[in-house]
């Protein structure tokens, strides 16, 4: 038997780790740091890929693929950038085993002239790609996209929030201007943000990083940072302006219509599985998963209330016209006929999994015409008529969509506090936690000072935020806005 799941309040980190878990949504693998994404798991994860396909392609953008394996040179023609990410580097030095003694040994004859890096991103191999696909102002702009895997070897790992090997996506484009240039990092930043909202039910904030959060080698990172249940912040995407940096480390030009020759300008964005993680931390309740009706596996499931498989038969013969119903509504419904297992059993399970709608039909039911509904957001039931009850689930999850998005922003507005004293900001951290809104001299020092003494970081810069000017609540400098401070994950 399943080990039983802590409370958010008694454990919330292994609330967490058990509920990733005992909801089939991934397992830690046999190599260290790596996960095994389960298919549960895998199902939601396709669907945010999906609907993040369909936004990257509406806005022009085409889908490529590029090596896994980087030769380390590459890494070392933007500074920042191989400066960001060198202690996170796995390196492959050899291409070859052989037998020896009963086993397999790396074969020393076979070492590689040049160490290949397994990309942790992959900006370099993809501006020394485009240095051969751009010539001319024709062929831009470029507008490329990539689903992918890649390494980043952590030491400290949870899964789906940090693990050595995760799955994500990676846009990189190329632009004639640093203006067009600009407008793709935020129109991208739009995109997670409209899905994070309209999708996971996930309320984000837009926002500029500070100079020392930057992705390495940009000259300007923004993103979406989302609140967790334990008002942990948790950065959910970003968008990059990479100004000409990798073009000229790649000496990637374009002939202009006046016939000059200029460096492109360039951007990159990604979101990866850490959306799963996100996902999870902002919905889920201690009796297990709650996943929003438009990333849903199951949308509804439907468990018959039987004795024998004569009243079973019935059932299905009542049951399985309103699953064809549903799917020609595109609504995921699942008759679950499985006689191993109790009704019971079956609740339990699919509460844990967290499918939106639960439906619940015996023999009385039959009789009155009727059916339970289970709604897992608010666990309200309620007896309606079988007739046309494909309309109430279809208006059913529409309303659980929007109420957990409501759900999760009230909770958001409920801890995002205003501070202008350090040591109140230090107090409120512990007892309260979420985002705080609070002038800062934008200087590094105090930032790093900040981080230290108190593990919270600048989260972003929000556009939406106040902005009037004020003194920094640690050394009373001058301050020209509010940024949002928060713990993160």
């Amino acid at each position: 038997m399943a080990e039983k799941i802590p409370t958010r309040k008694e454990d919330y980190s292994k609330w967490y780790n058990e509920l990733v878990m005992q909801a089939d949504l991934a397992q830690h693998s046999e190599v260290k740091g790596c996960m095994v994404i389960k298919p549960y798991g895998y199902a939601i994860w396709e669907k945010m890929r999906d609907q993040l396909d369909i936004r990257f392609k509406e806005t022009g953008h085409q889908n490529a693929y590029f090596p896994l394996l980087i030769p380390k040179s590459y890494l070392s023609k933007e500074a920042a950038h191989v400066e960001g990410f060198a202690k996170e580097c796995a390196v492959v030095t050899h291409y070859r085993l052989k037998s020896e003694n009963g086993g397999v040994v790396v074969d020393p004859d076979a070492k590689l002239e040049e160490e290949l890096i397994i990309r942790p991103t992959s900006e370099t191999i993809i501006w020394n790609t485009y240095k051969g696909w751009i010539q001319s102002y024709r062929d831009l702009p470029l507008l490329i996209n990539q689903w992918a895997n890649v390494v980043r070897w952590e030491m400290r790992t949870r899964l789906f929030l940090r693990t050595a090997e995760f799955l994500w996506q990676e846009g990189h484009t190329a632009h004639s201007t640093a203006q067009e240039a600009i407008e793709e990092t935020e129109r991208m930043l739009d995109v997670y943000a409209e899905f994070a909202e309209n999708f996971m039910a996930m309320p984000v904030i837009k926002g500029r990083k500070s100079e020392s959060e930057r992705f390495a080698g940009a000259i300007d990172t923004l993103c979406i940072e989302a609140l967790m249940q334990d008002g942990k912040a948790l950065q959910a995407g970003t968008s990059h302006f990479l100004g000409q940096n990798f073009a000229k480390a790649f000496d990637v030009k374009f002939a202009t219509k006046e016939g000059n020759t200029e460096y492109v300008w360039a951007t990159s964005w990604g979101v990866s599985t850490r959306l799963m993680g996100a996902l999870i931390m902002t919905h889920s309740d201690d009796k297990g998963l709650r996943v929003p009706p438009k990333l849903a596996p199951i949308h509804a499931v439907i468990v018959p209330i039987y004795k024998g498989l004569e009243q079973l038969e019935v059932i299905r013969e009542k049951v399985l016209p309103l699953v064809k119903a549903l799917k020609a509504k595109g609504i995921v419904a699942k008759f679950d006929d499985d006689d191993s297992k109790r009704s019971g059993w079956k609740f339990a399970e699919y509460e844990l999994k967290g499918v939106p709608v639960r439906l619940a039909i015996g023999p009385k039911d039959l009789e009155n015409g009727t059916v339970e509904i289970a709604r897992r957001d608010t666990s309200e039931k309620s007896t309606v008529a079988f007739e046309g009850v494909e309309n109430t689930i279809e208006q059913l999850l529409e309303d659980i969509q929007t109420n957990m998005f409501n759900q999760a922003l009230e909770f958001r507005n409920g801890h995002m506090t205003e501070v202008d004293d350090y040591e109140t900001f230090k107090k409120l951290l512990d007892e309260k936690t979420g985002f705080f809104s609070a002038h800062w001299d934008g200087t590094a020092e105090t930032e790093e000072l900040i981080k230290t003494e108190t593990k919270a970081t600048i989260r972003c810069i929000p556009f939406d935020g106040p902005t009037e000017p004020g003194v920094c609540m640690v050394t009373g400098k001058p301050s020209e806005r509010r940024v949002l401070f928060a713990r993160a994950y």
